[in-house]
């Protein structure tokens, strides 16, 4: 424990001290985030944190909740009374939900949604994880479409109880009429973490422009310093060298006890994509070669370093030590953190290097790919095809829908996808008959009855084989949104108007016309009896301009075949 934090207990909840002078902050986190969720009930955590704060209303008070992977947090800044008006508000409203604005506040969840920037590595986790666990923000918050009053109660009391959390204050003493009443229950583990990759490193092809890459890496002081090393040298060598990007950082973020997940990303303009990828590529190979600056390395020690000489130091890694204490990683004290910040070295750094390496996922923009630089590519498919009964896809017949009665396959001369019943995440269900299959790997497939030759009574064995507690019914879609087959190119031509129709009728008479005109010419001309000595010249006219009239003849009706025809 940091010196100058002192921990104690409120209402059977774990609470960590330390004194600053001026207006109290404080936290109340909570072991329970996004990770905890499935698929099928994503979202749920966030809703319980906006039902909890709805009561709080406008005012001039600082205070806010997050709902992040692992933990869920409400905190607050003010005077000693204004902190304990607003948990105690909190743990009252946790207590007793305002479940009459269930509906209301799953309105306000989806408009925020639709207003936030997902960022460029929001598809990291699913291409990682999957659709399940730690691979879950990559998701839209679906669950809000089926979650009913039940479920949210049943969650608040599970996971928003006392075992389960963790208070920090900054004072040195409990406010006082702080009442944090909750339920009892058991602290709840950290998610395991699953896998969608079966090799690393690995690739996957994007399409926003940006290089993206995270690896999962032992959490240690040495990775976290590689971390500020990795992203001075990406902006090194793509920006202030290369000019190839604006944005060149690495992240280092703690996903649970053990691990950590360090990201790092660049951008470009599109014609710069292959050098930046390159460059990306590059930087990091020389890293886990071992080329790394000792200058490099003390810069972002020193960085650390700094750190500790900020005022209220103790107060200032409250919520760090407690959400240490809560996910269960031991955060070391001040004198062994520097002990530790010195004595990380080059060759540490490098060890780090080849972590990294060794377990990195790359996305890449457009149809580039990384095989060249020993990464695999990340399946975007399934291994075979389930047995079932086949239903082409409408306009093309080479691509079909196969429904068994394990599960949904897809089948084109590109790919093939399989989705089990058994594995199936979520299955959004729309009233038109469209039926959306994801798999706990990530894989999808939507079952659209426009675009394949299946009636919505032949889908009803999909909805008898997946469970119940994994459908999400979804609302209406408006006829823009419906899915529409491909037209095929010939089908998508307009039928030629009777201007084009009449401009080929009319030069082929006139081709037909000037061509025996000149086959007739031209034998007069070289005819004795006729002519002593042919006029060449005439004759050249005669077939030069029944070339230029072949010619319109000929255009015409290539622009009718192409569509053009008015």
């Amino acid at each position: 424990m940091t010196e100058g934090i002192r921990e104690t207990e409120v209402d059977g909840i774990r609470t960590l001290l330390a004194h600053r002078p001026g207006p109290v902050s404080a936290g109340l986190f909570f072991r329970v985030g996004s990770a905890d969720e499935t698929l099928a009930t994503r979202g749920i955590t966030h809703l319980v944190e906006h039902l909890a704060l709805h009561r709080h209303g406008v005012g001039d008070l600082h205070y806010n909740g997050a709902t992040a992977g692992t933990f869920t947090h409400f905190h607050v800044t003010g005077d000693p009374s204004e902190v304990v008006e607003y948990l105690n508000g909190v743990c009252a409203a946790l207590r007793d939900l305002p479940l009459e604005r269930l509906e209301t506040e799953k309105e306000i969840l989806r408009t925020e949604a639709a207003g936030r920037s997902s960022g460029p590595a929001y598809d990291m986790p699913l291409w990682r994880y999957g659709a399940q666990g730690y691979g879950l923000p990559s998701y839209q918050e679906l669950g809000l479409w089926r979650i009913d009053a039940t479920a949210v109660r049943d969650w608040a009391a599970t996971r928003f109880t006392r075992e389960n959390a963790v208070l920090w204050i900054t004072s040195d003493t409990v406010p006082e009429g702080l009442d944090l009443t909750l339920p009892s229950g058991p602290r709840h583990p950290l998610p395991a973490p699953t896998s969608a990759l079966p090799h690393t490193p690995a690739y996957f092809e994007g399409d926003d422009g940006v290089v993206v890459l995270d690896a999962v890496v032992r959490r240690s002081t040495a990775a976290s310093l590689f971390a500020d090393v990795f992203g001075k040298a990406l902006y090194r060598d793509l920006r202030q060298e290369g000019g190839y990007s604006y944005t060149a950082e690495c992240d280092y973020s703690p996903r649970d006890a053990e691990f950590a997940t360090i990201t790092a990303l660049s951008d470009s303009l599109p014609k710069k994509q292959d050098a930046v990828v390159g460059g990306f590529i590059d930087t990091l190979a020389a890293l886990r070669a071992g080329r790394i600056q000792q200058a490099d390395l003390d810069a972002a020690r020193n960085a650390r370093l700094k750190a500790y000489e900020i005022p209220d130091l103790a107060a200032a890694k409250l919520p760090s030590q407690a959400l240490g204490v809560l996910t269960g990683h031991p955060v070391p004290g001040d004198d062994e953190h520097i002990a530790e910040l010195h004595a990380v070295t080059v060759e540490d750094l490098h060890e780090v290097a080849r972590e990294v390496w060794g377990n990195a996922l790359l996305k890449v923009p457009g149809y580039r790919g990384a095989d060249w630089a020993g990464f695999h590519e990340a399946p975007s498919g399934s291994p075979e095809l389930l047995t079932g009964r086949r239903y082409a896809y409408r306009t093309d017949s080479q691509t079909a829908l196969i429904i068994g009665r394990e599960g949904v396959s897809l089948g084109s001369p590109r790919n093939q996808v399989s989705v089990r019943y058994s594995e199936c995440a979520a299955m959004l269900a729309y009233p038109d008959g469209g039926r959306r299959l994801i798999a706990r790997d990530g894989l999808s497939i939507s079952v659209e009855p426009t675009l394949y030759r299946v009636s919505p009574a032949e889908l009803a064995p999909i909805d008898a084989a997946v469970p119940a507690q994994v459908v999400i019914p979804m609302p209406a879609r408006s006829p823009d949104r419906i899915p529409q087959p491909a037209v095929p190119r010939e089908a998508a031509r307009p039928a030629p108007g009777w201007k084009s129709t009449a401009a080929l009728w009319l030069f082929a008479a006139v081709a037909l016309f000037w061509g025996l005109v000149a086959v007739i010419g031209t034998a007069d001309e070289f005819d004795p009896a006729v002519t002593p000595s042919p006029d060449r010249v005439y004759i050249a006219i005669l077939w030069l301009l029944e070339g230029g009239v072949l010619f319109l003849l000929g255009r015409t009706w290539y622009r009718r075949r192409q569509g053009y025809g008015g």
